[in-house]
Parts: C-alpha cells; structure tokens; sequence
C-alpha cells in the first residue's frame, strides 16, 4: 500500500482514504461501489471508518478496496 493517507467525511462519517498504486496491488478485491473486481496491478484505493464506535482495531478489519471512482461517487 502508498504510505500516505488522508481523512474524508461523507454522509456525517469520517473515514480513512489510503491509495494503492498498481505496482502494489497484489490480490483481486471486490469494489463496495460496482460490485465488479479491482483486479491486481490496478490502482485503487482501501476506505475504512476512522470514526467507529467499536475501536480502531474493528474499523481496520472493515476496511474495504474501491475503483477510484466508485470511491468519488460513493
């Protein structure tokens, strides 16, 4: 995964946005948005609550790999 990351609020939730180049990305994911695979060697992005109520640890285990722009229009 890219090593920088940032923090976005939609729909009242605040969440952890971090992209993943395609040199980096290793394994197939189904996108949340589409429903279709992120396949590897394609640049995406994994999302994750920043905000969960059940801890830090919970919300990294949801967190969840999006197209770019499922993500954009989610």
């Amino acid at each position: 995964m890219s090593t920088w990351k940032r923090t976005e609020v939609r729909r009242g939730r605040t969440y952890t946005v971090q992209p993943v180049s395609a040199a980096s990305a290793q394994k197939e994911y189904v996108c949340p948005g589409c429903g279709l695979a992120v396949l590897p060697g394609v640049a995406h992005v994994v999302v994750w609550r920043a905000d969960g109520v059940l801890g830090d640890e919970a919300d990294l285990a949801s967190r969840r790999h999006w197209h770019h722009h499922c993500w954009s229009i989610a």
